[in-house]
């Protein structure tokens, strides 16, 4: 009788436990950092606790974050600037956004990352990403009140803008969602007040 022969353990998928898992807090996620154990070649974020994979960055993913680098400052009043794919830390969570408008100056973090109270405006360009873009990492962000989240959906081609943001609840969202298409131009509005308008197909590779 021929008995199948199992495939080795390295060569199956993980599969997902379904044990309890310990989640990380912010600070044990710093010390990770601080003591080597994970450095920026390791592709994860810490998203409420958990230590999640990046999705990849192909090249048009690039190129949207490089326009929304060099569009976004001219806009911006005084007192404002853009980091780009840097963290952003929140009570259970560091995500890394490809781009963030911060209140202040860069030589105010340098001791710390930007946290909530100083972003005006959180975006993730999405490709992959579309659903945890619209899912968790929107959900995060309701939750600690970042008033202004985009998604530059690169799948359907448009700009996705959220506003409203609940804060702590039990499913936290926005109550505001505005779709812009390419023929549109999307407002930047920093803290209730437009400063400028960008083209749609401008961010869009």
């Amino acid at each position: 009788m021929n008995i199948p022969i199992s495939p080795p353990l390295s060569a199956l998928p993980p599969a997902v436990p379904t044990e309890p898992i310990y989640r990380l807090s912010v600070e044990q996620y710093h010390q990770m950092i601080q003591a080597g154990i994970l450095t920026e070649d390791d592709p994860v974020e810490l998203l409420e606790g958990w230590l999640v994979i990046k999705m990849p960055i192909n090249p048009p993913h690039t190129l949207a974050t490089e326009q929304l680098r060099d569009l976004l400052p001219p806009l911006l009043p005084p007192g404002w600037f853009v980091n780009s794919q840097a963290p952003v830390t929140t009570d259970t969570s560091e995500p890394e956004p490809d781009a963030l408008v911060v209140r202040g100056h860069r030589r105010q973090y340098t001791d710390r990352n930007p946290g909530p109270e100083d972003a005006a405006i959180v975006i993730e360009v999405a490709d992959s990403s579309l659903r945890r873009d619209r899912g968790w990492k929107k959900r995060l962000y309701a939750r600690v009140r970042v008033p202004v989240y985009w998604i530059v959906n690169l799948v359907d081609r448009q700009v996705e803008i959220y506003t409203e943001p609940s804060g702590p609840s039990e499913q936290p969202d926005y109550a505001q969602r505005q779709d812009y298409g390419p023929a549109d131009q999307v407002p930047v509005v920093i803290e209730g007040r437009e400063v400028g308008r960008l083209s749609v197909t401008d961010l869009l590779p």
